[in-house]
């Protein structure tokens, strides 16, 4: 089925979230980690489900990280995550370890279900050590009323994040209804293989657990490690995907004759998180998409996307509103990809700025009041071959060094 038709069936759901699929609940509170945020929060489903995990590259990978990859590795069956927000517990040794994995336990013994069906993520300052009175305390009042809702929980797990970040769309397959839901936080250390970002992605649908991984490593590989905001990759940084299965459908795989309507679900959710996450960079006030046509390979697109969105000169050039292209040259030029110099093209949106490798006469005037849009796309096209990307980040605004350099008080 051609990719188009199959992304007609995808319908949003406004005012979507985690919550949306069958079975699941979430919520969030404050336990004391912030002075007054919300900065515990938690989403469980009515019975385990199939879940698969992609994490950070960074080599100082948080505790957290470990304890949830711990439990995939069991059964590759998930039913409730547990977060908290302002302290990463990266960089904490033996100690933080152990308390990751009393976080788990406390958890998990509150919502009634196995240790190792439970996922723990934090995010926030490296270094210090959890607080674990005031985690147990607020593990304590998971369920009470007051607490519930996809709205807590999408606040909880905020840092510098400025907005929540939360999505949800459905499709129909064996005639059921399937839903497919996320929410997310990041806004600054982003870049490519996890950076610092978490998001969490439910669906009632039933899908078979090794599927269910490849599907999420392939989508995280043209979305979430597709964005950038200031070219740092964290310690802490995860995506999670839980399938419970109650919709009914039969059994979803790659063999499955519907498995891509599925497959571009997640992916447009996927998709849609991520591109929050730029929009959201700290300091940002543009989301810039870049899109490369007619590279050797996908891979050199992808390389190619990545060195210009992750550019800073490029980034300041794009909060200033110059049409500077020559910085958008430069970017090509050291991506390392194989390239003919003499056949490269450059538009800002629909206004073309270079064409084969050459200047071409555009207005400067046009070129600036495009840019002073807050979404701007960045065209660059090849005649080397079939290979696209798109990337997404955001433009470098003095804000972004003002909240980082004040970002321990």
């Amino acid at each position: 089925m051609a990719q188009s038709t199959v992304k007609q069936k995808i319908q949003w759901i406004e005012n979507g979230g985690i919550t949306s699929p069958k079975g699941f609940q979430a919520g969030g509170l404050h336990c004391g980690l912030r002075k007054q945020k919300l900065d515990l929060g938690w989403v469980y489903s009515d019975v385990p489900g199939n879940a698969a995990g992609v994490y950070t590259t960074n080599l100082f990978q948080a505790a957290p990280l470990k304890v949830t990859q711990d439990s995939l590795n069991q059964e590759q069956k998930l039913q409730g995550i547990v977060i908290n927000s302002a302290i990463a517990n990266a960089c904490t040794g033996e100690q933080g370890l152990l308390d990751a994995y009393e976080m788990r336990k406390v958890f998990s013994e509150k919502i009634g279900i196995p240790q190792h069906y439970a996922a723990v993520a934090s995010t926030g300052l490296i270094g210090e050590m959890l607080p674990m009175d005031k985690i147990k305390g607020g593990i304590a009042e998971i369920g009470e009323p007051e607490h519930d809702g996809a709205d807590k929980f999408e606040t909880a797990i905020l840092t510098t994040d400025t907005k929540e970040k939360a999505v949800a769309v459905k499709v129909w397959i064996d005639e059921k209804e399937i839903t497919i839901g996320g929410a997310a936080k990041g806004s600054g250390m982003i870049h490519p293989n996890m950076a610092t970002m978490l998001s969490f992605v439910t669906t009632d649908a039933q899908v078979e657990a090794n599927a269910l991984s490849t599907a999420l490593k392939r989508i995280t590989n043209k979305s979430f490690n597709m964005i950038t905001v200031d070219g740092d990759t964290s310690t802490n940084d995860m995506v999670l995907v839980l399938a419970n299965g109650k919709a009914e459908n039969s059994i979803l795989s790659e063999e499955h004759p519907e498995w891509e309507t599925f497959y571009e679900g997640l992916a447009t959710v996927c998709e849609l998180l991520a591109k929050e996450i730029a929009r959201d960079g700290e300091g940002a006030t543009k989301l810039i998409t870049v899109k490369v046509t007619g590279a050797v390979s996908d891979e050199a697109a992808s390389a190619i996307s990545k060195a210009i969105i992750s550019s800073n000169l490029v980034k300041t050039a794009i909060h200033g509103s110059d049409a500077n292209w020559g910085r958008i040259i430069t970017a090509i030029g050291y991506s390392g990809q194989p390239l003919d110099p003499n056949k490269v093209g450059v538009s800002l949106g629909t206004i073309p700025v270079v064409e084969n490798g050459l200047p071409v006469t555009f207005s400067e005037d046009e070129a600036k009041e495009y840019l002073l849009q807050d979404e701007v796309v960045l065209c660059v096209t090849f005649q080397d071959g079939v290979g696209e990307a798109t990337a997404w980040g955001c433009d470098l605004s003095y804000d972004y060094v003002k909240i980082n350099a004040s970002y321990r008080t």
